[in-house]
């Protein structure tokens, strides 16, 4: 018997309980900034801590944090959160240590006239499990708890140390990732099961949050060419920003190559205007930038509010009352797994080991926590079960993957 084989056996035996563990985790409404954010942060240390897993629990200084100069953003109000790392020791000190990462935060779920049933549910259908955050990422998180669990149970050692770090604050900006490399775990490699659908995310580009005020001059409707409409000063601006994205993704990286639009620039909220017979005098657009592939955050940000400067001067109105520009919320540079690792190849050999088939290599035009493991030297990859059902009414995730990504999981980690 090879040394994996107990903890798959476990692994296996235990696939009723990962798809309870599941539904328990959609049924804790987990959205960034609520109270359940940190309720089941609790509720995963609770599980770890009844199995007699060495933990780290830690209430994260928020306040403290989001002051740093370079805090990676945050676009709900938090009066607390908390830090969760779990470790099982390597059977040799010295052989490379991993982490497994996994957000357990959630975005809000939308009208739940548009879902098929509760997104709280955590229904099972059709080989998938239902509910907000299924696909983006507790589906993720219980692959790779039911991959930490199993080796534990079963008292096998992993290759080198094995870490389980269950985050918060992903959705708007990475503040668990962040908290946790600021109390000082580390690993010689990382990978976040956020849902690739199984491939290998080696990848991200950016997304900076921004904030556009567009000024115009308030006057009675009856009497509107007396006043400025700050909606149809944003007619400028719009176009002008689509034309800036199709500039930036003539040409982009080839990992991005999958992606019809690599670097996507969006208005996601417009706000106009306070009386329905005044020519509104202020319009607020609020949208994210998309960043290339190792392109630095101040060049991109600098190319941004040179392109709405230019747009403003050739309008007289504009000219004298410029759109400003605030960049605010989560603030996601890109990132790349480095070329010197060879984690990469070490999942995709893995993952094909189990019997998966070989996975494609590629990069995401969205941020995620990536960015900061790669930016504190630690090579981290995205590996996950779903793709394309997240921020979706209906979200939903394959049972076959998450057992399948927990199998590849529990290879990669006891060696």
């Amino acid at each position: 018997m090879t040394r994996v084989q107990p903890a798959l056996d476990a692994l296996r035996d235990a696939r009723a309980e990962t798809v309870r563990t599941l539904t328990d985790l959609i049924r804790i409404p987990s959205v960034g900034g609520t109270a359940a954010e940190s309720e089941i942060v609790h509720h995963v240390a609770d599980r770890l801590r009844a199995e007699g897993v060495e933990l780290d629990l830690w209430p994260i200084p928020v306040a403290e944090l989001a002051a740093r100069p370079d805090f990676p953003g945050m676009e709900v109000e938090r009066n607390e959160a908390w830090g969760l790392v779990a470790r099982l020791p390597g059977a040799d000190p010295g052989a490379p240590s991993l982490m497994l990462n996994g957000h357990l935060d959630v975005v809000p779920p939308g009208d739940p006239a548009t879902w098929t049933a509760s997104p709280w549910s955590g229904e099972l259908r059709d080989g998938h499990v239902y509910g907000r955050g299924a696909c983006d990422m507790k589906g993720g998180f219980v692959s790779a708890l039911s991959a930490f669990l199993a080796i534990h149970r079963t008292g096998t050692r992993p290759a080198g140390d094995l870490l389980l770090a269950a985050v918060v604050g992903e959705e708007d900006g990475g503040l668990g990732t962040f908290a946790t490399l600021e109390r000082g775990w580390r690993a010689d490699a990382c990978v976040i099961t956020e849902p690739t659908a199984l491939d290998v995310l080696a990848a991200n580009g950016g997304a900076l949050t921004f904030r556009l005020r567009v000024p115009g001059l308030a006057a009675h409707a009856c009497a509107r060419t007396s006043g400025v409409s700050a909606v149809e000063k944003f007619q400028i601006i719009f176009p002008v920003l689509r034309a800036l994205e199709a500039t930036r993704n003539r040409t982009v990286d080839p990992m991005m190559r999958r992606w019809d639009i690599a670097y996507p620039l969006e208005i996601g909220t417009v706000r106009a205007g306070d009386w329905a017979s005044t020519v509104p005098d202020l319009l607020v657009a609020e949208g994210r930038f998309g960043v290339a592939l190792d392109e630095p955050v101040e060049r991109a940000r600098t190319e941004f509010e040179a392109t709405v400067a230019q747009a403003c001067a050739e309008d007289p109105w504009l000219k004298e009352h410029p759109v400003t520009v605030e960049w605010w919320g989560g603030q996601f540079a890109s990132g790349r797994c480095p070329d010197g690792t060879d984690l990469v190849r070490r999942v995709v050999r893995t993952h094909v080991a189990t019997g998966g088939a070989e996975p494609a290599v590629v990069g995401a035009p969205y941020g995620s926590d990536l960015r900061l493991l790669t930016g504190r030297g630690v090579p981290a990859v995205q590996f996950g079960p779903g793709v394309g059902y997240g921020h979706c009414p209906d979200e939903r995730v394959s049972l076959d993957q998450v057992h399948a990504c927990a199998e590849t999981l529990v290879h990669l980690a006891v060696g």
